[in-house]
């Protein structure tokens, strides 16, 4: 979705009391990003806080980052810091349930009080322009010959795109525990990495 229709959206749903109650206007919003700053959640945190005061639902919108463990680090946090804080958000995605899985932190999501869908997306896969593999099945036969020389990039240990890796390589006959999955707090740090050639595939979702 192009980021000014994403915008329109959220302002859209603001307005009609979908998003925060109405009775925020005029608050000053404190968003939680459970996540490094420059990927998808940032991204997506700072447009919901964009839409929030052009649709004059808040006067003001500051943000706080904090990556690691899939989102369960800045998702404590945020339980133990804003507790009864009328004026408190956080978003998160997907990921988050895979963390939770493989990690049983502290503080769970059934803590907290989900009020809206955002966005819908897709796992994607991508190469460095100067990779010397070009498609998903250069990259397969690779893996199937010798699984750790093919490193997948993207967020923290149990996030789909791990996941996602995890059942490629099974598909073919490659054990999980074989893949070389490199984890990032942030999707900013993974596309570094990838356009810096540190790791084979990155992925996102």
């Amino acid at each position: 979705m192009r980021r000014d229709t994403f915008l329109k959206s959220l302002a859209a749903l603001a307005a009609a009391g979908v998003l925060p109650n109405a009775a925020w206007a005029n608050a000053n919003i404190k968003m939680m990003i459970p996540a490094n700053p420059g990927g998808g959640w940032d991204g997506t945190g700072r447009a919901l806080g964009e839409a929030l005061r052009d649709a004059g639902v808040a006067s003001s919108v500051t943000f706080e980052n904090k990556g690691g463990a899939a989102g369960a680090i800045g998702l404590a946090q945020f339980f133990n810091a804003s507790k009864g804080d009328p004026n408190a958000l956080m978003v998160m995605g997907a990921v988050m349930l895979g963390g939770i899985i493989t990690g049983k932190p502290p503080v769970s999501i059934t803590q907290l009080t989900p009020i809206a869908r955002l966005t819908t997306e897709y796992n994607v896969f991508v190469l460095p322009s100067n990779s010397p593999y070009k498609t998903m099945k250069d990259v397969v036969e690779q893996l199937k010959k010798d699984p750790g020389s093919i490193k997948w990039g993207g967020g923290s240990r149990g996030a789909t795109e791990h996941i996602a890796a995890a059942q490629i390589a099974q598909s073919v006959g490659v054990p999980a525990s074989k893949i070389n999955y490199v984890p990032f707090r942030g999707g900013g740090e993974a596309v570094a990495a990838i356009l810096g050639g540190n790791v084979t595939v990155g992925g996102s979702g």
